[in-house]
């Protein structure tokens, strides 16, 4: 039970590994470290071509070369900022088009905010008004139903009050005895 359950501790399923895969690209020690993902790539297919996969990519990216820059790079990157800074200011529409493209929108956070609460504050307003509205007078005909039903309830009750039928507990009970 021991052995199996042991065997169970160190075992790794494709999940794990593949968690480790980077530490195991860049680290070639990574495996003495942790011989569970040893055998696991060793008894795991799947696993084990990613890997190579995966070691592959990098050996190509490491086999590339960034291009050389053209000699003259930095006097044209100038010149180019030079005419940017000397061309003329943009159109209304064209600075608004770049705005909403270009633009996070953190500085006009406090006027969004406040511009909210404003609207929320007209708003809240506005619905404690409608609320408070007195409610509009019922007509006759249901002001009669109503005391018509108020009768009847006060008949029904006085009629359980004089009822001689039922009788309380108190009635039932003998004389108290010492």
């Amino acid at each position: 039970m021991n052995t199996m359950k042991a065997n169970t501790m160190t075992s790794t399923n494709c999940k794990t590994c593949r968690t480790h895969l980077p530490d195991l690209l860049l680290d070639d020690t990574y495996t003495t470290a942790h011989p569970e993902l040893g055998t696991h790539l060793a008894a795991c297919p799947a696993c084990a071509a990613e890997l190579n996969a995966l070691r592959s990519t990098v050996a190509l990216l490491d086999t590339w070369s960034a291009p050389e820059l053209s000699p003259y790079f930095d006097s044209k990157l100038r010149a180019r900022l030079r005419e940017a800074q000397a061309a003329g200011p943009e159109g209304l529409w064209e600075r608004a088009r770049a705005f909403l493209l270009f633009s996070t929108g953190r500085h006009l956070r406090p006027a969004l905010s406040g511009a909210l609460a404003f609207a929320m504050l007209i708003g809240g307003g506005t619905l404690g008004v409608v609320l408070h509205q007195p409610a509009a007078p019922a007509s006759a005909t249901v002001n009669d139903l109503k005391i018509l039903d108020n009768n009847a309830q006060a008949l029904q009750q006085m009629d359980q009050l004089l009822d001689e039928s039922t009788s309380s507990a108190d009635d039932n009970a003998g004389p108290p005895t010492t």
